[in-house]
């Protein structure tokens, strides 16, 4: 089949405009990763309907932020119970666009259920406080009540590599606090989001609290000017999110950017749980998660047996067609995204790093490539890779592996392998990261946890509550008292 001919049978799928379904004179085609065949194609927004969905997020958010929390809540705790029931759907749609295992779709999907439900009951949750403020005499008969506010038209712009879940962490506090959201789906990955679009309508959402808007990345930078949106929300590499806070102008902006995971294993560190999870962290989803293990640093009385243990946990992986129950490393996302890696590898080859593990590269599956002896300056080390990548080297002190961890512009979470609690003490005030997860790799995230990182990694906090203090205003109302 030619490509015009593909493009002819593909189905269409209007984006969501406040509330309604509508078709555009531009689509935008969605591929499968694994086959690279054209699933299906998605309406574009151009600049008129983009200026359209900013006014319905404007208009509704008088209607949001008046809405009271229960029924917040309820509109939340459907769409929880929805994606739930139709998890299995959900997660073939992510696997067929993302090219995610279906056993991790499954996951994602599971994982996007508790997020909004959590959100539902974190909208129950909104508090404040009680101030006395007769601290001085002065303010006698003076109290202070604070509450948090909804603080208005927030633009999400969310990536590929979590269409759902990353989706439900802009969408579900926006909901939950009382605002209205705009969002930006990457580019390969808008079935999904488009999916929830149509699941919270279902569930009650007000027309106009959500448009889901795939369109141009030039167009998605005019949506970061605009001075109607109060917030943007990126995830996103780190060149892209910091660029548009440079253009975001007077906007609250939170950035969930990129990552350099390290992971230190000490030589009393469970050498099987180390391997076990590190092989998890370092080939998940084909290392495309900013979370991803990158360098491992292990002490180097152990060095040896942890090198060998993971090389041979790499080589059982399963790889292969990611609707496939047995497969464990399914494709990277396009092209680009396979040259980038390749190039990485090989440019460390040839300054002397030595691969460990062998194999061809077939399609846009990359087979996992544990590297040996590489100068920590070069792009797969100290850059952020997004493949199934990862770099081993020894240590002697602890020191060394903690200043080792820290030579990186990025800091989003790092792992630590050990059983003594004094050196756990020591690594959290010193590893220079958003999150520091003791005894298993960095890639863990629990949904409700604060999650972000420091450096290039980005700025503020998501996960449930802590994204809706991002989106919230504290608001001080201070009493006199006539007694």
């Amino acid at each position: 089949m030619s490509e015009a001919d593909a493009h002819t049978r593909a189905r269409r799928v209007p984006l969501f405009l406040a509330g309604e379904r509508r078709e555009s004179s531009a689509w935008l085609p969605v591929r499968d990763p694994f086959s690279n065949s054209i699933v299906a194609e998605v309406a574009s927004a151009d600049a008129a309907i983009l200026d359209e969905a900013v006014s319905h997020a404007v208009r509704a958010f008088e209607t949001m932020r008046r809405l009271p929390a229960y029924e917040r809540a309820a509109i939340l705790s459907r769409a929880a119970a929805t994606l739930t029931a139709h998890r299995d759907e959900i997660a073939a749609t992510i696997s067929l666009e993302a090219g995610k295992p279906i056993r991790d779709a499954r996951t994602e999907a599971s994982r996007a259920a508790m997020t909004f439900q959590v959100a539902a009951e974190e909208a129950k949750r909104i508090g404040g406080d009680v101030l006395p403020l007769d601290q001085h005499e002065a303010a006698n008969n003076r109290l202070g009540l604070v509450r948090r506010f909804p603080i208005g038209p927030i633009l999400g712009i969310t990536p590929f590599n979590f269409p759902l879940n990353l989706v439900a962490h802009k969408v579900a506090p926006a909901i939950a606090s009382g605002n209205t959201i705009v969002l930006k789906p990457a580019i390969p990955t808008p079935l999904t989001a488009l999916r929830l679009a149509d699941i919270l309508a279902d569930a009650g959402l007000p027309a106009g609290a959500l448009s889901v808007v795939p369109c141009a990345n030039v167009l998605a930078e005019t949506l970061v000017r605009d001075p109607r949106f109060r917030m943007v929300s990126f995830t996103g590499s780190a060149a892209v999110g910091w660029r548009l806070k440079e253009i975001s102008g007077k906007k609250r902006v939170t950035l969930e950017l990129g990552g350099n995971a390290a992971v230190i294993v000490h030589d009393d560190a469970d050498i099987d749980l180390a391997v076990e999870r590190c092989a998890f962290g370092a080939f998940y989803y084909s290392g495309q998660v900013c979370l991803s293990v990158q360098r491992i640093l292990v002490q180097a009385r152990v060095y040896a047996e942890f090198r060998d243990r993971l090389v041979a946990r790499a080589r059982r992986l399963r790889l292969g067609d990611p609707r496939d129950e047995a497969t464990d490393v399914g494709p990277l996302i396009d092209d680009s995204a396979v040259a980038k890696v390749t190039s990485w590898v090989a440019e460390a080859e040839s300054k002397g790093a030595r691969a460990l593990t062998a194999g061809d590269t077939v399609g846009r599956i990359v087979p996992p490539t544990i590297l040996e002896g590489v100068d920590p300056k070069l792009r797969v080390s100290c850059c952020e890779v997004f493949g199934p990548v990862v770099c081993v080297a020894p240590y002697e002190t602890f020191d060394e592996a903690l200043a080792k961890a820290n030579d990186s512009d990025f800091g989003l979470q790092g792992g630590l392998f050990t059983r003594d609690l004094d050196r756990v003490m020591r690594a959290y005030e010193r590893f220079e990261v958003g999150a520091l997860i003791v005894n298993d790799a960095p890639t863990f995230r629990v949904d409700s946890m604060p999650y972000g990182g420091v450096k290039e990694s980005g700025l503020g906090r998501e996960g449930l509550r802590y994204a809706i203090e991002e989106m919230t205003e504290p608001r001080l109302l201070v009493l006199r008292t006539m007694g």
